[in-house]
């Protein structure tokens, strides 16, 4: 298979599953697996094309982003989403990331663990439509300081490849009385800085690998992950005016059984 294709192929993986709750992470490992794309230079494409799903969301909350940018004294009682609730938001998981990437990046990034990942995660989202109520903040603007906090506590457990960032996100927003919806929308955006510090920090030890060769493949798996990311958020949250995360953590079941038996029964 040509790396273009294989361009193309991991382009649409990344951009579907980045922020819908089945863990980008883990269907990148999977499918890098089926494809034989993995090492070195696998990371080093992962890295640039996550850029692109990032500058979709910029794009789609740029109003958002240039308001919480604006100069103006801090109060967090505004009634919009400020700087303070981001940082509240990414503060626990970069902290964690920070410590603990060395032994996660060799540890746990397998289809053994991206399969407990899946499952566990599958778990938590039952769990939090189970048990969530009414919910008091209906959007994002409205959501308070701890709230934000709290989902970037619950974050942290998508430092585990398969967990998807934006599942426990998401199940953490429920279980404080958070929308579906603002619940997507806060981790979408705090996606952003969050994403990007990682993408950087990961480019700066990288950065000496790349050749002229491999920027085709880059620029092709860059754009359709932008777009195929940009139709995705779309798509999702008129999906959750009308739906739960349920139907998702039974796709992660499947997924888990799939990848369960091919790589360890057949």
């Amino acid at each position: 298979m040509s790396e273009n294709i294989i361009a193309v192929i991991i382009g649409i993986v990344e951009g579907l599953t980045e922020f819908l709750p089945i863990s980008s992470t883990g269907h990148m490992i999977l499918v890098g697996s089926l494809l034989g794309f993995e090492g070195e230079k696998a990371s080093v494409f992962e890295v640039f094309i996550q850029l692109g799903a990032i500058l979709s969301v910029f794009i789609l909350y740029r109003d958002k982003f240039f308001e919480m940018l604006r100069p103006r004294p801090i109060n967090i009682y505004s009634g919009r989403l400020t700087v303070m609730h981001v940082l509240a938001g990414i503060i626990p998981v970069m902290g964690v990331g920070f410590v603990l990437h060395k032994p996660i990046k060799t540890y746990l990034f397998s289809p053994y663990t991206v399969i407990i990942g899946l499952i566990a995660g599958a778990i938590l989202m039952l769990v939090a439509e189970k048990t969530c109520k009414r919910p008091v903040t209906r959007d994002v603007d409205h959501m308070t300081v701890k709230q934000a906090l709290v989902v970037g506590l619950f974050q942290i457990l998508s430092l585990w490849p398969g967990f998807s960032r934006s599942g426990s996100t998401i199940a953490g927003g429920l279980f404080l009385g958070m929308s579906r919806k603002a619940a997507a929308e806060f981790s979408f955006i705090i996606a952003v800085p969050l994403m990007l510090v990682a993408c950087v920090y990961d480019l700066l030890k990288i950065w000496n690998t790349l050749s002229m060769d491999d920027f085709t493949m880059i620029i092709i798996g860059f754009v359709v992950a932008f777009i195929t990311a940009y139709l995705s958020i779309v798509w999702f949250l008129r999906f959750l005016n009308n739906s739960t995360l349920a139907s998702f953590a039974y796709y992660r079941f499947v997924v888990a059984g799939l990848a369960y038996y091919y790589f360890f029964l057949r």
